[in-house]
């Protein structure tokens, strides 16, 4: 309501006129939004497009990998091959100190049983070594072969002659018992044959340890190996 003693209305003061207020793109927050760079953003969407794809990739491959493993076991149900030592004679086992000179004459047959329906074996190479507590004295080297499905191979080995070697109490003692502790070891390497298809080789190492009667000291029992990568 306007006073008496004035001429005319009164409004109070003056306002004073807005300030202005500059703001640089790019730089802080609040309102305004951010600038992205179009070369960064296409970028990161380039990388995660490929990291997608690559991770796509390998899934289905180890989805088909495993698909294609599951049918062949089904169809093929590969089993185990056996080793086994059948039969052992031992007529001669001699230590000689002046020398340490071994002379030997072991006869040893190895059962091979192949129990695969649709699986046959290339024995391509077999390397055969006799050994007492952990030396070699012999090595002989049969003829390759393949063994058929659902078949038993016998593996004759002769290891005959001397060698020289370094021997120790052992010896004095299982010469009083008229048993030796003998080793075999198999280096073989086989392919597996399913219809037209071959493997390529493998190298697998067959380990026997044997307790081999001196002759007229007891029947030899068989013995089962074990097969070691």
């Amino acid at each position: 309501m306007p006073e008496p003693h004035l001429n005319g209305a009164y409004y109070g003061p003056s306002i004073p006129p807005p300030l202005k207020t500059y703001h640089r793109p790019g730089h802080g927050g609040g309102g305004g939004g951010c600038c992205c760079n179009p070369f960064t953003c296409c970028c990161s969407c380039i990388f995660n497009c490929i990291c997608t794809c690559i991770f796509q990739i390998l899934c289905t491959l180890l989805i088909i990998i495993a698909v294609v493993g599951f049918i062949l076991w089904f169809v093929l149900r590969p089993n185990k091959v056996n080793f086994h030592i059948s039969d052992a004679s031992l007529t001669q086992f001699d230590f000689s100190t002046k020398n340490n000179t071994l002379h030997y004459d072991l006869h040893l047959n190895v059962s091979i049983r192949n129990p695969n329906k649709r699986i046959g074996i290339y024995y391509d190479s077999i390397e055969a070594r006799a050994m007492y507590h952990g030396q070699n004295f012999s090595i002989v080297k049969p003829d390759p072969f393949y063994q058929g499905h659902k078949n038993t191979t016998d593996l004759k080995l002769v290891f005959t002659g001397q060698d020289s070697v370094q021997l120790g109490s052992e010896y004095d003692f299982e010469k009083g018992t008229g048993v030796y502790q003998i080793g075999l070891r198999l280096y073989l390497r086989i392919r597996f044959k399913f219809s037209w298809i071959k493997t390529k080789k493998i190298k697998p190492i067959i380990n026997c340890d044997l307790k081999v009667p001196f002759k007229g000291n007891g029947t030899f029992k068989r013995t089962q190996c074990n097969l070691d990568w």
